[in-house]
């Protein structure tokens, strides 16, 4: 059995539903001590939900040295019915050619690939001229309040300098490889409550409907243009997500409407222009309303230059796969990362079976996965000592 493999089997023996970590941190960072890691645990949360987050640094070159971070979470999402899994999904198990258990995609496989890339470049590099460093937590799949957000706020607090960063979520879709992510959509919401006046169906004169004020309103902005994209990004979209008006009864009309919705937006809008933009609306319709926003995540976006050449060219050399770049799918903790280090991308497994009953990773997945972190490694280091 690989290293890779062995340490992927036990990290999926732990069961590390969020914000439980599980010992996964404590596994991991016990073998990177040896390799000369500092690392830190940092934990955040209220009592009934505390999470656990490791930041392990090993110093390379010096004060000038250039820092590379694999990032990634610990926590896995619910198994669901256990009776529907073909095996328990805490206990690793092989079937043709396949490692079935929760997390063997999204993200397990990539956390052990980051150490025994690790360690296999230091065995070959002792000395090398790049920082290398991790950045875990155990709730990425929960709210996210207190998991790589705390830690890229204290990075920064202390003056911490991030150059370029891999995350390991599962963003490959036949073979390791195929396709990465080097960037990601913002995510916007906003709760929109349109206010009428309740009165008897029958007599319509006497009440005001909001969700017929508010009609020609939602037909504008389902059919409005936000921006065109890019080379990078499809055009920002715009989608009413839930739809709460009336008391029950047949007989009245509602006195207020509210509507959940979500933009996902790229790097050509920014918070303040679609709100504006959702606003000048809703006032031209002369609506009396309220609006509530909440932003998860702002879009990010790293052009091709050092690390998508570095990664690109490390999956070239592994697999012969000339590698895609996508933005597309929901957020991720890069989009914390990316506040702090200009240049992020997201690289993992094939993510076909992730957060879904019988979830797996193919074992011939694992190995190459390894090898284009060792890979990316080397090609860092060696234009860092040039």
């Amino acid at each position: 059995m690989s290293q890779t493999l062995y340490l992927t089997e036990q990290l999926l023996a732990r069961p590390s539903l969020t914000p439980q970590d599980a010992g996964c941190q404590e596994l991991i960072a016990a073998r990177l001590q040896p390799l000369g890691f500092i690392c830190e645990t940092i934990v955040s949360g209220p009592d009934d939900f505390r999470v656990t987050n490791l930041w392990a640094k090993r110093p390379g070159g010096g004060s000038d040295a250039k820092t590379l971070v694999f990032a990634g979470h610990t926590d896995v999402v619910p198994t669901g019915p256990l009776n529907e899994w073909h095996s328990a999904p805490f206990v690793p198990t092989h079937r043709d050619g396949k490692l079935f258990a929760r997390g063997a995609s999204d993200m397990k496989t990539s956390l052990a690939a980051f150490v025994v890339a690790i360690e296999e470049f230091l065995a070959i590099t002792p000395a090398p001229q790049l920082n290398i460093a991790l950045l875990l937590t155990s709730d990425e799949e929960g709210p996210a309040h207190d998991g790589t957000v705390v830690v890229c706020k204290a990075l920064s607090a202390r003056g911490e300098k991030l150059d370029y960063c891999i995350v390991g979520e599962p963003t490959s879709v036949e073979r390791t490889g195929d396709m990465i992510k080097n960037g990601r959509r913002g995510s916007m919401s906003g709760k929109l409550t349109v206010k009428g006046l309740q009165g008897h169906i029958a007599y319509p004169h006497l009440a005001q409907n909001p969700i017929h004020l508010v009609a020609p309103a939602l037909a504008e902005l389902v059919n409005m243009q936000w921006d065109a994209g890019n080379d990078f990004f499809p055009p920002t979209t715009w989608q009413v997500s839930n739809f709460h008006a009336g008391t029950g009864a047949g007989n009245v009309i509602p006195g207020h409407a509210v509507i959940d919705f979500n933009f996902r937006f790229c790097t050509e809008s920014t918070v303040a222009s679609l709100q504006q933009r959702l606003s000048a609306v809703l006032d031209a319709h002369q609506l009396e309303y309220t609006l509530d926003w909440s932003v998860s995540g702002l879009p990010f976006l790293t052009t091709p230059g050092t690390l998508v050449d570095a990664v690109c060219q490390a999956i070239r050399t592994e697999t012969g796969i000339e590698t895609q770049l996508s933005t597309t799918g929901g957020t991720s903790d890069g989009r914390f990362i990316a506040q702090i280090c200009p240049q992020v991308i997201e690289l993992g497994p094939p993510n076909a079976t992730i957060h879904q009953i019988n979830e797996y990773v193919t074992v011939a997945d694992i190995e190459p996965l390894k090898n284009i972190y060792k890979n990316v490694l080397i090609h860092l280091n060696s234009q860092a000592s040039a």
